[in-house]
């Protein structure tokens, strides 16, 4: 089990794609979740925007805004370094501040989540071109449901 931690609030959010770019596999397995641990936690003072064209998002600096996401711990350095290859130039690992929540509210509001020990820890920044992001916020409950298997495989949830 390795010492590094990391903050996603994407598409690594799934246990599934965060599986595939650290493991080879999609599968969640007895081992993978004894390795690599998830709990849900909130980045103050920054914005989640869609990406345009695409199924991911991006998070920028934004004083007043927050993202809701997942605080992982037990990556590997070889882990952060397929993670730093899976995420590619657009994106920066960065040093940041986060709240794990003890109880969590309303992903759209916030309101209702209950804060608990802040962590530093590590997360993708986009740095790639900001005109690229909407002014919509990405939703990871839409991505389960209607993008996940292109990035795990399998099918997609419910009906369309």
């Amino acid at each position: 089990m390795g010492s590094r931690t990391a903050f996603f609030y994407g598409t690594l959010m799934a246990k599934e794609v965060l599986f595939q770019v650290i493991f080879g596999t999609s599968t969640v397995s007895k081992y993978n979740i004894q390795t690599v641990t998830q709990t849900p936690a909130i980045l103050h003072n920054h914005k989640r925007s869609r990406v345009q064209h695409c199924d991911y998002p991006g998070v920028i600096p934004s004083e007043g805004h927050s993202v809701r996401g997942t605080y992982v711990t037990g990556l590997t350095d070889g882990d952060i370094y397929r993670l730093d290859m899976f995420e590619g130039s657009q994106y920066e690992l960065k040093t940041v501040r986060v709240r794990l929540l003890k109880t969590e509210g309303d992903e759209a509001t916030g309101e209702g989540n209950v804060e608990g020990e802040e962590m530093e820890t590590q997360t993708y920044i986009w740095i790639d071109d900001k005109e690229r992001l909407e002014d919509k916020e990405w939703d990871y409950a839409t991505f389960r449901k209607e993008k996940l298997h292109r990035w795990a495989g399998g099918e997609p949830e419910g009906e369309f």
